[in-house]
C-alpha cells in the first residue's frame, strides 16, 4: 500500500479545512502512514502532522523555527536550478523537483521540465553533501549516520503515470509523486502494485531512515 500522503486542500477558507486535516493525520497514524500537509504549516503544528509541505512563495511566510521546534519533516518545491541552491541552505527533509509534464492538479507558472533537466537536476542533488548534522528536518538517527552521505531524497512530480513512471524513475530520483493516476484508476489498487513493483527493482525497502517521503534511493521510503 502506500505510506506516505499529502494533503492539500487549495482552497484555505473551506469551512472544514482544520477538520479535514485532523482527520488526514488521524488517518496516517489509524494506518501507520506518514502525512504532509501542504501549505497549512501552523494547523500541521497544532495537529502534530509528520510533515509540512511548502512551495517557494510559502517559505518567507512560514516560520521554520517554529517547525523545527515542533520535529516536523518539511519538504519543498523547487522549479529551477536557482530554487534548488536557495533551499538546500535550508536543509529540507526532501526536495520536489517538478513539474515534470504537464498536469491539471494545479496552475504552474512554468513549463514542464521534462527528463532531460530532471536528470541533470537529480545529478547537481547528488552532488551535493547530505551531512549538516544540525539540519533541522531530519531524524535524529538520519543525522547519525550520515556524515558521508551525498545527496538529498528527491520527489519527481508532475504528470506522472504508469505511461512515463520508468522513464522518470530511471532519471535517479528518490520518489514518484502521483495524483490522477490514482484518483482517475479503474482500478487503484493495480495502479499501486505496478508503482511498488517498479520501484522494488531498485531493490529499495521500507524504512524510516530518509525522511520518509516516497522511496528512496538509498533504500529508505516509499511513495504514491
Amino acid at each position: 500500500g502506500i505510506n506516505t500522503i499529502q494533503l492539500r486542500i487549495k482552497n484555505p477558507q473551506q469551512a472544514d479545512l482544520e477538520q479535514q486535516i485532523i482527520r488526514a493525520i488521524e488517518l496516517g497514524r489509524q494506518y501507520q502512514a506518514q502525512v504532509f500537509i501542504n501549505d497549512y504549516w501552523q494547523l500541521a503544528i497544532k495537529h502534530g502532522a509528520y510533515g509540512v509541505h511548502l512551495g517557494q512563495e510559502d517559505i518567507e511566510e512560514s516560520n521554520l523555527a517554529q517547525l523545527t521546534k515542533a520535529g516536523i519533516r518539511l519538504g519543498l518545491s523547487t522549479h529551477g536550478y536557482y530554487e534548488l541552491l536557495r533551499i538546500v541552505q535550508i536543509h529540507p527533509s526532501y526536495i520536489a523537483l517538478g513539474h515534470i509534464f504537464p498536469t491539471t492538479t494545479k496552475q504552474m507558472p512554468s513549463k514542464p521540465q521534462g527528463l532531460v533537466r530532471l536528470a541533470l537536476y537529480q545529478k547537481l542533488i547528488d552532488s551535493i553533501p547530505y551531512t549538516n548534522t544540525e539540519a533541522a528536518f531530519r531524524p535524529s538517527k538520519d543525522k547519525a549516520v550520515s556524515d558521508n552521505v551525498l545527496g538529498f531524497p528527491t520527489v519527481a512530480i508532475g504528470g506522472i503515470d504508469q505511461s512515463n513512471a520508468a522513464q522518470v524513475w530511471q532519471t535517479g530520483v528518490s520518489s514518484l509523486a502521483v495524483v490522477r493516476a490514482l484518483t482517475l484508476a479503474e482500478s487503484p489498487q493495480s495502479v499501486i502494485e505496478f508503482f511498488a513493483q517498479l520501484m522494488k527493482e531498485r531493490q529499495l525497502t521500507f524504512t524510516d531512515k530518509n525522511i520518509e517521503l516516497a522511496h528512496s534511493k538509498r533504500g529508505e521510503h516509499a511513495h504514491g
